[in-house]
Order: structure tokens, then sequence, then C-alpha cells
């Protein structure tokens, strides 16, 4: 048993092997909380999710760290354009993410820290960079010198002759335009602490150096992001942290985006599909499905289409789970273990496409066995599929899904539920009658309600099939 993962710093596949026998510790960068997710933000959350689950199947011992970005300027110029505390807006957005990252069954990590929960450890390290010669204050700032640390840019593959280092506005000072800020002095009315070289607040880089170390040690197995921090916040979280003397992560994961029409869903670009809309109109298990099951390093392009594709295709599992359950009488139990060639595609760099294919292989080979009415192959079909689908975090009779999910995201299951019931007993009363023409005109009617009839040995269920 080998994982093997693609670490963006070596540019190749890896095997990983943990610092601490038996242990994995990951940290993840998580929300800027300026505004709510969108499925994008989402997206990373529910790959390092798979992945931890996965670890966690394998037998690790799993320490999952996602920070929460708290202040920075999008924050602070949002405070001033909406006249509320930045604080409020953060702690609202944070909420928001939370709920997202809740409602599409990501598992609660380890640790969530805040950057301003931190101010300390920042102004320690800050402290001892400037003493190692890594770092200098100027007007209140203080600035990484990229120079000092030969190292820089190793992750992102650029030469430092041709940087071009973003920065942010009040940035004065600086002995090299190609240096960062780790601290941005305070202007009037914003948001500030105390340190030694005046009051300000933190920079975009320096927090995840900072709670790393407090959370993880000097040294950690796999730090992740989307593809998008590569460069310029990864590179300065290396350079702080090595400069510092940390040992930090020894693996680099990435994910990918989520593009529409080709390009970065973000909320600058006005191209972003907010989470809490789009679980009002899908049922959240299918947005994991759609989100979840690409490879974590493959683009998704988001399209009204593809998500029909993945409602269709997870229908189809579901449906096999439902009827089982049925035949058996009782809760069918995930395996103990995963079928070797699930298990071989994703100890290969997480590789969830050719995993999901062996779900649908062995959801096939059930509803053969429920076809020749072979009870023990069917039951033991589905037992490897919820173990499958466990790890996935797509197991429908998991109690987070499981008589707590809606079926369009809101709470109206029981009274949909209720209606149905009435439609389908006087659709029993013309069969009782032999009335076929008013009982297949009641089925066909709710059909092209979005609901799917089937006729069970326990009595008619209704589903909500593919959207028309």
């Amino acid at each position: 048993m080998t994982i093997r993962l693609y670490d963006t710093s070596a540019r190749q596949i890896r095997d990983f092997v943990p610092l601490t026998a038996g242990c994995v510790s990951i940290y993840l960068c998580g929300a800027t909380v300026q505004a709510a997710p969108h499925i994008g933000h989402i997206r990373s959350g529910l790959n390092f999710d798979i992945m931890r689950r996965w670890f966690a199947h394998r037998g690790y011992d799993v320490t999952f760290v996602r920070n929460v970005t708290d202040i920075d300027d999008k924050i602070i110029t949002k405070s001033a354009e909406q006249g509320r505390p930045w604080w409020a807006i953060g702690y609202e957005n944070e909420r928001a993410f939370n709920a997202g990252y809740d409602a599409l069954g990501c598992l609660p990590v380890s640790y969530e820290p805040r950057a301003t929960g931190h101010i300390t450890e920042m102004i320690e390290m800050m402290r001892g960079l400037i003493e190692r010669g890594h770092a200098y204050a100027a007007d209140g700032n203080v600035y990484f010198d990229v120079r000092s640390f030969p190292g820089y840019l190793e992750l992102s593959n650029q030469d430092l002759d041709d940087l071009r280092q973003p920065s942010g506005d009040n940035e004065s000072g600086k002995r090299d335009k190609r240096d960062f800020a780790m601290w941005k002095a305070s202007r009037p009315g914003e948001p500030s602490w105390e340190t030694p070289w005046g009051r300000g607040r933190p920079g975009w880089h320096l927090e995840c150096s900072a709670m790393a170390h407090k959370y993880l040690g000097t040294a950690f197995d796999i730090h992740g992001g989307g593809i998008d921090l590569i460069f310029p916040h990864h590179e300065n979280e290396i350079a702080q942290a090595k400069a510092f003397g940390d040992d930090f992560a020894k693996y680099w994961v990435h994910n990918a985006w989520v593009t529409m029409s080709g390009e970065k869903m973000s909320k600058s670009l006005d191209n972003s599909v907010l989470v809490s809309d789009m679980v009002k109109n899908w049922r959240p298990i299918v947005l994991r499905y759609y989100l979840g099951t690409p490879h974590y390093r493959s683009m998704i392009e988001y399209s009204e289409e593809a998500l029909r594709e993945a409602e269709s295709a997870f229908a189809r599992i579901e449906g096999f789970v439902q009827r089982v359950t049925e035949k058996a009488g009782e809760t069918v139990e995930p395996a103990a273990e995963v079928p070797p060639a699930f298990a071989e595609a994703m100890d290969d760099d997480m590789g969830v496409p050719q995993a999901l294919a062996i779900v649908h292989t062995t959801v096939r080979q059930g509803n053969s066995a429920l076809a020749a009415d072979d009870k023990e192959a069917a039951v033991a079909r589905l037992a490897e599929v919820r173990a499958m689908l466990g790890v996935l975090g797509l197991d429908p009779l998991d109690d987070h899904w499981a008589g707590s999910e809606s079926d369009r995201g809101d709470d109206l299951h029981g009274v949909v539920d209720t209606l149905v019931r009435l439609v389908l007993d006087q659709r029993q009363s013309a069969r009782d009658r032999k009335d076929w023409a008013s009982a297949d005109a009641i089925r066909d009617q709710l059909n092209q309600s979005g609901l799917v009839i089937e006729d069970s040995p326990t009595g008619p269920r209704w589903t909500l099939g593919p959207r028309q």
C-alpha cells in the first residue's frame, strides 16, 4: 500500500512517505471571507475532504488544518463601502463558508484558525526574520527581503529578475520592488494591532506561515490550495517559514479551478455561482458528486448540462442502493474494505474518476444480480458500493444525507411526500378497479413533473428524476 501524490514542487507524482509513521498532517489555505462562497471556493474544500477521507480509510491518523483569512484589503474596502464593521462582514461570510462545507458533506476540520487570532505568532515570526536578516521594517511596514532567501521562486519556477511582485496600496519604504509585505502600516480608520514597528495589520502571506507553525510544528506533510495560490501566496509562505528555520511542507498539492466560459470563476469577473443559490435548486449530494468526482487537478467547466448529467449518474447509484435495501429488508452495512481496483485508483494521486468507474461497474453487477433474483450477490455488491461511496462522501444512507437532506435544498420534503402519497393512492385505486388508462395517466403526469414512480414489493415509491 503506497499512496502517491502529484507534488507541485517536484513537478511529478511522488510516493507519499509521512513524517511520522501512521500520521498525516495537512494544511489547506481556506477562505478569505470578504464575500459568500461560490462553487469554485467550495471545490477546494471538497477535494481535500476526499483526500482526508482516503488517508483515514487507509488507517492514517489525520490532522487537518484549514485557515480563515478574516482581514485583508477587500474586507476593509467592503467595510468602508457598506458602513459595517470589518469583523461583521468577515464573520457573516465565514459562517456562509462553513454552511457550504457542511451542506456538501465535508467533515469538520481538526482546527480552523483565524488570522486575527494569531497576531502574537506573526509578530514573533517577523521578529525572528528581522534578526536573521531576512526582513526589515520601513515606514511602519515590515517587508521580506526576497534576495536574502536563495530558494525563492522554486515552487512557481520563475526567474527573480523577471518577477513582478503584486503590491498593495501604501507599501512605502521597500528596498526592492520585489520584496513583499508581511505587515502593513495602518491608515486612518483601518483596523490595526500594536507591534514593535508601529500599529498595523497582517499581510496576506504571513498568517499561514505563522499558523502552520503553531498547529503543525516546524514540519508537516501536505500543504494544499488552489493553483492560483502557487504565486505569490505559497511562494511567499515558503520563504517566510524556511527563512525562519522551519522545514515547512514536504508535499505541495494544488487543485484546479471551476471555470465559466473558460475563465476562472470569480466574484470580480461577475461569473460566480453562489453555493447558497445552488443548493436551492440542486440537491447538495448531487453538487458534491458534480464538484468532487472530476480529478482534483482537472478544470471543471460549469454548465447546467454537466450538472444534469451528474444528477442522472448519481440517480443510477442511488436507485440501486434503494432497491437492494428494500429487497434485503434491512440496512446493509458498508464492507470493511473497498474493492482492490478502487483502492488502486485512489492510491494513484486520488484518481477519483477511475475509482468512480469501479463504483458504476459494481452498481451494474448489483443490478444484474437483482434481475437474476440473486439477493446474496446484490447485497454483497451494495456493501462494496457503500464502502466506496463512504470514501467519496456520497453514501446516501450516511446519517449526513439520510433523513436530513431535503430534495431541493429546502425543508419541503415532508410536505411533498404527503401530496405525492395522496396522488399515488388515487393511482392505486385506479389499479384496483383495473382502470389501467387512468393509473398510467397519473404516473405519466408525475413523471412530467420531475418525479419517477417505481412499483416495489413494499408499494410504490417516488424519487426526483433527472431534469428535463
